[in-house]
């Protein structure tokens, strides 16, 4: 598909760390009653937050940071040692109105526009598939986004992260979500049960109950073969 892609800048932005190699897309909901009070919010200096792009419903695709430019996205966040996500990632904003304003499906038009966007991230960018990520899985005490009802299995199909194949756990659980890249205390000021919480809105979505399962051990052992296979 042809993206449709609209101009409008943010100013919330900044230069990247020095030496700071983009290798993580990370992507959100707005959560906002409706599109343009998101677009509004994304383009407000008051409000200090951005992101690269947002994908309204029908798949129309907004641009408000240059990639090579740190957009404010991700917050107090953690992911494989790294502290400051957004010097590390392009950040995608989906317009939905998330789990305080009525929280639905994503529309089609508007997963096969992020599909195709992706795509050409990917192909400027070497971001590795087990570095496509939810913004639940780099902040899990504070976000859900972009939860549970995204279709993050439809992604993989297409070449854009994982979706695992269940397969035994060879290491204890802390070590292997971190090893996955998961923070939690001490490496982050996060509790476990919130990190288990987001693994399972991620690759676990139709059982969210923060209780760690043999299931749960071999979607992670699934990962982390591949993930290793990838390297």
């Amino acid at each position: 598909m042809a993206l449709k892609i609209v101009e409008r800048p943010s100013p919330n932005h900044d230069g990247r760390s020095r030496g700071a190699a983009i290798d993580m897309l990370v992507l959100h909901y707005t959560g906002m009653p409706t599109a343009e009070a998101a677009l509004t919010r994304l383009c407000d200096p008051a409000a200090k937050v951005s992101a690269h792009y947002t994908i309204d419903t029908d798949g129309c695709v907004y641009s408000h940071v240059p990639e090579d430019r740190r957009a404010w996205h991700a917050g107090v966040s953690y992911w494989a040692g790294e502290h400051d996500v957004n010097s590390r990632s392009i950040g995608i904003e989906l317009v939905n109105p998330g789990h305080e304003f009525g929280y639905e499906p994503f529309a089609d038009a508007q997963i096969e526009a992020l599909i195709e966007l992706s795509k050409e991230i990917l192909s400027r960018h070497p971001i590795p598939a087990h570095r496509v990520l939810g913004h639940s899985d780099v902040a899990p005490a504070r976000k859900t986004d972009p939860g549970e009802l995204f279709p993050w299995d439809w992604l993989a199909e297409e070449g854009i992260g994982l979706w695992p194949e269940p397969h035994a756990l060879g290491e204890p659980l802390e070590a292997a979500l971190a090893h996955f890249g998961y923070g939690f205390a001490p490496r982050a000021d996060v509790p476990l049960d919130d990190v288990i919480t987001a693994f399972q809105r991620h690759f676990r979505p139709y059982r969210i109950d923060g209780i760690w399962s043999g299931e749960c051990s071999r979607l992670l052992g699934g990962l982390l073969v591949e993930m290793r296979r990838l390297l």
